[in-house]
């Protein structure tokens, strides 16, 4: 028996596969939804440490803020699949104005306030609330593995890296628009 790899078979990574087992669940299963959305609270979180107990070490916070944030980011915006969109690019559309061609003073405050976190932990505790402002504003699905990524990693890079995101958004749609 001859087994051939294509490059299309990547495996996926551990934040790909978690994010990509949440979203099946939560298309079956209403109680593990609503398990993953009381991970949004510090003072039930720990009725979703079932699901998270498999991923990851429950003990190290810096391990288990991220996916309860992001799990509980899945289960509140019913994805059919993980999308594409940035964190930056999805602050920018939140608060996107037509016609504007400059960033509007909320956007900037929430994404400096992001950009301000410290650790892990006050990041986490940032993003909850933006994260549902932009499910509630943006009809593109964000990319939460790589967002979970993101946070696992969260330093100087991921920083740079959503503020990069946010100040391109609008110079790519001012290209789009002298363009067209």
């Amino acid at each position: 028996m001859e087994q051939t790899m294509t490059t299309a078979e990547v495996k996926p990574n551990k934040e790909q596969s978690f994010v990509r087992f949440v979203i099946e669940r939560c298309k079956k299963d209403k109680g593990f939804a609503a398990k993953l959305r009381r991970a949004d609270n510090p003072n039930t979180e720990y009725q979703s440490w079932e699901i998270l107990g498999p991923w990851i070490d429950l003990e190290n916070k810096f391990q288990r803020l991220p996916y309860a944030a992001i799990g509980s980011a899945i289960s509140r915006a019913k994805l059919e699949a993980n999308g594409n969109l940035s964190l930056g690019k999805a602050i920018a559309m939140a608060y996107a104005e037509k016609g504007k061609t400059e960033y509007s003073d909320q956007a900037k405050a929430r994404l400096r306030r992001l950009l301000a976190c410290n650790d892990v932990e006050e990041a986490c505790r940032i993003i909850r609330p933006v994260l549902t402002l932009v499910q509630s504003k943006v009809s593109q699905p964000s990319d939460y593995a790589k967002l979970l990524s993101e946070l696992r990693y969260f330093g100087e890079k991921t920083k740079t890296r959503w503020a990069k995101d946010f100040y391109g958004q609008r110079d790519a749609e001012s290209k789009q628009g002298e363009g067209a």
